[in-house]
């Protein structure tokens, strides 16, 4: 087995030859639509037009929020990571690390591309925030550090790390939200400010498991455990509940006109993230 800290040297060297070499052409420039960068929300200060006040961002949020427009500006990449005990499954941390190369791509990418990356890290310890930068080292940190964090048994709140997203990221950018997305999942507030990719992280027995017979269940966010009886009917019930909640997410994604791409723990992200580039 490859020792841990040689395995997160290799992601990083082979994300970063990966960007250099397949990237070529495929700046993350072409992700933002038309328009993207032509207004901005900020919170309504006294001797604001009124008439600029986003309504809906303003209910969702509490308080006055305006749209206002202003020049094109040098495209800003952010990365949001949604990381808890779900990133687990099995016996690995598999989801853990893909979602680690993700952002290693992304971040070696922004580079590449002339652009600034930032990056938001919600994990139940709290927010780490990286402010925006064209510094290598930084980017190297945060991947370290995504690998690293020990996640098992703990628990976040996706809306709560959307509205906190929401509220650190203040200009206009090209939003990656990454997490496995098992959480009902609502980006309606930052694609109204933002333009926003999904990355879906996944294991492919999530989506195919198997009938076990009698087994210990292990809830990877609170630690708790059952005994039970995992048979095709629980097979059947689990999928059933699985298609609705997927089904609902990529409905809202669309219903936001917000792009996603799919990537599995077992397959090279740098090729779906190519295909979500050039689509």
């Amino acid at each position: 087995m490859i020792d841990h800290k040689l395995a997160l040297d290799i992601l990083k060297i082979k994300a970063k030859e990966q960007v250099y070499t397949l990237l070529s052409g495929n700046n993350l420039s072409k992700l933002h639509g038309e328009g993207y960068d032509l207004s901005e929300i900020r919170e309504y200060q006294i001797g604001d037009d009124v008439r600029k006040i986003n309504w809906m961002i303003t209910a969702k949020m509490g308080k006055p929020y305006i749209k206002e427009l202003h020049a094109n500006r040098e495209l800003s990449i952010v990365v949001s990571t949604m990381m808890d005990g779900s990133l687990y499954f099995g016996k690995t941390d598999a989801k853990q690390q893909k979602l680690a190369e993700v952002v290693a791509l992304l971040g070696y990418a922004s580079l590449h591309s002339g652009d600034t990356f930032s990056a938001i890290s919600h994990t139940d310890r709290g927010v780490r925030f990286l402010p925006p930068t064209k510094e290598i080292y930084s980017i190297d940190t945060l991947i370290d550090d995504i690998y690293n964090i020990e996640l098992l048994e703990s628990s976040i709140s996706y809306r709560d790390g959307i509205e906190e997203t929401f509220r650190r990221v203040l200009k206009p950018s090209l939003i990656f939200v990454v997490g496995d997305f098992l959480q009902e999942v609502d980006l309606s507030l930052l694609a109204q400010k933002h333009e926003v990719i999904a990355i879906i992280i996944r294991d492919q027995a999530e989506e195919d498991p198997q009938k076990l017979g009698e087994v210990i269940l292990h809830n990877p966010t609170d630690g708790k455990e059952m005994t039970t009886y995992f048979g095709q009917k629980s097979v059947d019930r689990y999928l059933t509940r699985l298609k609705k909640h997927d089904e609902a997410i990529i409905k809202h994604f669309s219903q936001q006109k917000i792009r996603y791409q799919k990537i599995y723990s077992n397959e090279d992200a740098i090729g779906r993230l190519i295909d979500l580039f050039n689509s």
